[in-house]
This record gives C-alpha cells, sequence and structure tokens, in this order.
C-alpha cells in the first residue's frame, strides 16, 4: 500500500519535477525503455526478472558480456530541461575491478556526435568518464581512489547523482555525497583537476542503464525504481 501510495503522490507532482518514474510492475515497456547497444552488441542482454525487485515484484536485469561488443543498456530519451537529476536502485553480482566499466551511459550533444558521458568504474571504485577527453571524475590517483567508494555487491543499492546546467556533478551513494565524484562551485575537490580541465557542460539526450566493458570484465546489474526528474527525489520515494 506504502508503495503504491508513494507512486500515486509522485504521479501528481508537477511535470517538470517528475518527468520518468518507473518501477516495471506493469512489465518492461520496450518502447518507452528501450535498449541501446551502440556500434555492435554481442552477447549482453536485457531482461525483465520477476526473482528480485527493490519494490513490487519486478526489475530489469542486464547481463553483461566481456568486451565493448558485450555492452547492452536499455533507458529513456526523457530528459528534462535544466538541471538533471537521475535515481536508480541498482544491485551488482560482481564488485568492480582495476578495469574500465560503465553501468551507466548518456549520449552528450555537448561532447559531439556519438560521444557519451559514462558512469562506471575503475580502480574499484564509482567514476565518471567523459568519453571525448577520457576524463575521469576523481582523478585516479591513490588520493583520488581514496575520495571515491566502491560499489556493494548482491544487494539493493540507491544511486543518485545530478548533472548541473552549469557544468556541475554531484553524485550519492545510500543518500551520502561521495567526495570524489563532486565537481561543483563553492566545493573544493582537489581530486577533480582531470575533470575541470575542460569547460565542456554536459547536454545528455538520453539516459541509459546497463553494462559496458573496455576489457573482458563480465557482470550482472538489476535495475529498479528510477527517477529522471528536475529535482531530487532521494532514496525514500519508491
Amino acid at each position: 500500500m506504502f508503495h503504491q501510495a508513494s507512486l500515486l503522490a509522485l504521479a501528481l507532482l508537477p511535470f517538470s519535477l517528475a518527468q520518468v518514474s518507473e518501477g516495471f510492475e506493469s512489465g518492461w515497456d520496450q518502447t518507452a525503455w528501450g535498449t541501446y547497444a551502440p556500434d555492435c552488441s554481442q552477447g549482453g542482454k536485457v531482461s525483465l526478472d520477476s526473482t528480485t525487485a527493490h519494490s513490487g515484484k519486478n526489475s530489469i536485469r542486464v547481463d553483461g558480456a566481456g568486451g565493448y561488443c558485450g555492452h547492452i543498456f536499455f533507458g529513456t530519451k526523457k530528459i528534462p530541461t535544466g538541471d538533471v537529476y537521475v535515481r536508480t536502485f541498482l544491485k551488482a553480482s560482481k564488485a568492480l575491478t582495476d578495469s574500465h566499466v560503465s553501468f551507466i551511459t548518456m549520449p552528450d550533444s555537448a561532447q559531439g556526435a556519438k560521444k557519451h558521458l559514462r558512469i562506471g568504474g575503475q580502480s574499484k571504485i564509482l567514476m565518471f568518464n567523459r568519453e571525448s577527453d577520457d576524463a575521469t571524475l576523481p582523478d585516479l590517483s591513490p588520493v583520488g581512489i581514496s575520495a571515491s567508494t566502491a560499489l556493494p555487491t548482491g544487494s539493493w543499492q540507491c544511486f543518485e547523482y545530478r548533472l548541473g546546467t552549469d557544468g556541475s556533478v554531484e553524485t550519492w551513494l545510500n543518500d551520502k555525497a561521495i567526495a570524489g565524484l563532486t565537481a561543483k562551485a563553492g566545493v573544493t575537490n582537489s581530486n577533480a583537476a582531470q575533470w575541470q580541465r575542460s569547460s565542456l557542460k554536459p547536454k545528455v539526450t538520453a539516459i541509459y542503464f546497463g553494462w559496458e566493458s573496455y576489457g573482458g570484465d563480465t557482470n550482472t546489474f538489476w535495475y529498479d525504481d528510477i527517477v529522471v526528474s528536475s529535482t531530487r527525489v532521494g532514496c525514500t520515494t519508491s
């Protein structure tokens, strides 16, 4: 009952606040949440899963294969104007390794055609990656790595981020801000030198959830209770 009431309350919010809210309880609408695999796809799979969920009974499962062509994503092109806030509950079957991977990718017109703003991992921690110049947030120095965090496995995690129109980035895991994944005016991040060498301001045209590996890493991720909004919704709203 609480879950249904939360969804109803979110649905009644102004369109500018609640652009997209999906828990997949009515199944997987592949028109609204289409798959995405730029250039090639070999071995990756997206499916509706009724064996595990953050809330309700369904989630979306992504089986990601190794190598770039093993990538597969699903997502939405409904992006709010202005600041973009994204919240997803996710569950990973394997820990992030030293290899570079992405579990969220966003076509970014500010970087140019077929370039992406990516969220994933390297050096066993969460990070942002800008495809056009391969910059990372945080810097992958020992201090920069310590300013981020690992992604826990085998349980649902609340992952959120904000992309500001001024180029700022904020990131939270289970409502806790990740210092290394923060770059905005008024906040000092000494581990963002590589990221801030460019004045690009992200302008994403879609948000896709899944798996992409630039080496041999494979993984299975589940996603549920996704919200894409112009305002932060936090982890308590299903």
